[in-house]
């Protein structure tokens, strides 16, 4: 097993069921307005896009690893969409140096116009950001992305040269899974 695979115990990192994931991420995915967050880099280096998707990777293989029963759906779902702010929070302008403490707003408003949205979905991505908004996550998916963003956003700025942890490799396997949905023929 090589370092670039292992989960935070050293142990292959993966999901029990990646075709499942990759199906209900590529629904956000492979949404034009979605592809946006590709222009917007975060924490370093890292696109909006592929923090998405590390944050959703990796808040299934939490539940997974910590035996939470989940709305898998909702919890890929709501994952993909909580940092849907749609701007560079960097460039200093339109007032986003409070971006930390509005974000989730603007990323849940960004979501309802784009999306059609559950109440859990709209929960994950309205309380990613405890203890910074000062709502707790409701349910227990929204206490899993909230975990897993911190995680990853750690991750993402302590290693700003690279990324190999298997999270950020996921922006090139979504991209080939959607091309392979693209070139299937429906009946």
């Amino acid at each position: 097993m090589s370092h670039d695979t292992a989960g935070p115990d050293g142990r292959e990192m993966r999901l029990a069921d990646e075709e499942e994931f990759f199906q209900i991420a590529g629904g956000i995915a492979a949404s034009p307005s979605f592809g946006r967050t590709k222009q917007h880099i975060q924490h370093g280096r890292t696109s909006v896009y592929a923090h998405a998707l590390a944050v959703a990777y990796y808040s299934c293989w939490l539940a997974e690893k910590l035996g939470v029963k989940v709305n898998k759906r909702e919890l890929i779902r709501g994952a993909m969409l909580h940092d849907y702010f749609l701007y560079d929070w960097a460039d200093g302008g339109d007032g986003h140096k409070w971006h930390g403490f509005t974000h989730a707003g603007k990323a849940l408003e960004n979501a309802k116009r784009d999306f059609i949205l559950t109440p859990l979905e709209e929960d994950i991505i309205a309380r990613h950001m405890f203890p910074l908004n000062l709502h707790p996550p409701g349910h227990r998916e929204s206490a899993l992305v909230c975990m897993a963003d911190k995680v990853c956003s750690a991750y993402e700025t302590a290693h700003r040269k690279s990324t190999p942890w298997r999270p950020y490799r996921l922006e090139e396997e979504m991209e080939a899974w959607l091309k392979r949905q693209d070139e299937e023929p429906t009946n």
